[in-house]
């Protein structure tokens, strides 16, 4: 099971929203190279890089970060207001390993097998991100009537093979991950689901990797705030 330490970024700086509300946020860095730097010292293979700015329709810089962190030899994981192929394919221009796309693949699932053509099927990624068992769509802000599972298999059927699952009521809170839902939907759609939203202790990285079909976890609030290290997840992860 793969670990990704989480970089949001947001007006270049390093932060964490609480249930991905824009009014609660929290400053964690102003220099988000330097934290990547850090994750990868303390051995991380991948990062997730979000691009809130980018999620809000908001002006910013943040492919510049972007490429910047490409360049230190880590794998990026970057999604974040990328609502057209041509956002894509940039992201991947500029570095990013994989991008991760909602709002489009919601809005226009037929063009998931194009970018998947285009790109191969490493490099795309869809969010799963659920409130109340549906799925939310343009930075959180917009609620579907599709379930996880439902929109899952969808997305299966047209050739994803990779899926990030959030639970939005848990994303920046340590109230813990939800792992029963995160294994069920890994199980019942077949797709290589990396689970985030809320870890908070080593406990849930054990369960995850323990269940064999979890692809990952994302880590974000809890290494912000040292609930756990790096180091402790990557081991756990590594040996389950």
């Amino acid at each position: 099971m793969i670990i990704y330490p989480a970089i949001d970024l947001r007006g270049g700086k390093v932060v964490r929203l609480r249930e991905g509300d824009p009014n609660r946020q929290q400053v964690f860095s102003e220099d988000p190279i330097a934290t990547a730097t850090q994750w990868v010292d303390e051995g991380a293979s991948w990062i997730h890089m979000v691009n809130l700015d980018g999620a809000f329709a908001a002006a910013n810089d943040n492919l510049r970060i972007l490429e910047q962190a490409a360049k230190l030899g880590v794998n990026i994981q970057f999604g974040g207001g990328l609502r057209r192929l041509d956002d894509v394919q940039r992201a991947l221009e500029l570095g990013a390993k994989r991008v991760v796309i909602g709002t489009l693949a919601i809005q226009s699932p037929e063009t998931v097998i194009e970018a998947i053509e285009r790109f191969g099927t490493e490099a795309i990624c869809v969010a799963l991100d659920a409130r109340d068992g549906k799925i939310a769509t343009h930075g959180w802000q917009e609620q579907t009537d599709l379930t996880p599972i439902q929109f899952g298999r969808e997305m299966a059927e047209r050739g994803v093979v990779h899926a990030l699952y959030t639970d939005i009521q848990r994303d920046g809170s340590l109230l813990g991950v939800n792992i029963h839902e995160t294994i069920a939907l890994a199980h019942n759609t077949g797709l290589q689901v990396i689970a985030s939203g809320g870890v908070s202790h080593m406990d849930e990285i054990h369960k995850l990797a323990q269940s064999k079909v979890v692809a990952g976890a994302i880590i974000g609030m809890a290494l912000y705030e040292e609930k756990l290290t790096l180091a402790e997840a990557l081991l756990a992860a590594k040996e389950a």
